[in-house]
């Protein structure tokens, strides 16, 4: 899936006050330096970027967003456990997970590459 036009980029969709987006921290730092020069990993604090997030809501955290430069291949919650992001970027990277057919999706993805929201990495504990 991922080629040098179309990097994976997962967001991690979490929240100042949640206190298992805390626990998350360190384990998104993990699977960041893991997955180094093959994967951005982004952390979204969705109240700090409510404005992008328009008509997205995100009802569970941490809530993971994987996608390419045009595709979204996953959105949901997650378990806080490096396992379970690990094998979706696995999957993504081969390809094995076929693109989502949802435009609001898309139209996000789109949004946070606008706003260089790519460009970030884990944020600080």
């Amino acid at each position: 899936m991922s080629t040098e036009k179309d990097t994976l980029i997962i967001y991690c969709l979490c929240a100042a006050w949640c206190r298992t987006c805390d626990a998350y921290v360190e384990v998104f730092d993990a699977l960041n330096m893991a997955w180094s020069g093959k994967a951005k990993l982004v952390w979204v604090d969705i109240e700090d970027s409510a404005d992008l997030l328009d008509d997205v809501d995100v009802e569970n955290f941490p809530s993971l967003m994987v996608t390419g430069n045009e595709n979204v291949y996953f959105f949901g919650p997650v378990l806080p456990q490096a396992a379970v992001a690990t094998q979706l970027i696995e999957r993504a990277l081969v390809g094995k997970i076929a693109p989502m057919e949802d435009a609001v999706l898309r139209a996000l993805n789109q949004r946070f590459i606008s706003a260089n929201m790519n460009q970030y990495s884990v944020r600080s504990a």
